[in-house]
């Protein structure tokens, strides 16, 4: 196994795995208030399906990151997508569980508010990954 000092990118590396923790940290919390979930918890099929689809694609490319068989480019075009689908999903004209939703299924107006932090605090990392990832991913496409 790549000793972390020696793999490509570890600073890319934990952005990702803090990505994830955050993402699952939602999912869990879809799960334990039972709103805005779908297959498989129930037989509807829904945006919440469509996004655990993200971890098998992490899973995958960060056993790859280790191996330095995958880099910049990866997860670029990955946390793009899951910038995209996220914000679109909770935010705008678009979203399928706006702010309102998060807040609702909460007794105290803090916890509400805490789970919204969370979400955007997770937004934020995943736009800031992306960046840098895309930063990283342009500079060596110009290295010689």
């Amino acid at each position: 196994m790549v000793q972390m000092a020696q793999m490509p990118y570890p600073r890319l590396f934990r952005l990702v795995v803090v990505v994830t923790v955050f993402g699952i940290g939602h999912h869990v919390d879809h799960v334990i208030h039972g709103n805005h979930v779908g297959w498989p918890l129930i037989a509807e099929v829904t945006p919440f399906t469509y996004s655990l689809g993200f971890y098998p694609v992490v899973a995958l490319g960060l056993y790859l990151h280790t191996r330095g068989r995958i880099g910049p480019g990866y997860w670029t075009v990955l946390l793009m997508v899951a910038s995209s689908f996220v914000g679109l999903a909770h935010f705008g004209p678009l979203a399928v569980e706006p702010p309102e939703d998060i807040l609702g299924p909460y007794a105290s107006a803090v916890a509400g508010y805490v789970t919204l932090g969370w979400l955007i605090s997770s937004l934020f990392i995943l736009v800031t990954s992306t960046v840098y990832a895309a930063r990283l991913w342009v500079r060596r496409q110009r290295e010689p």
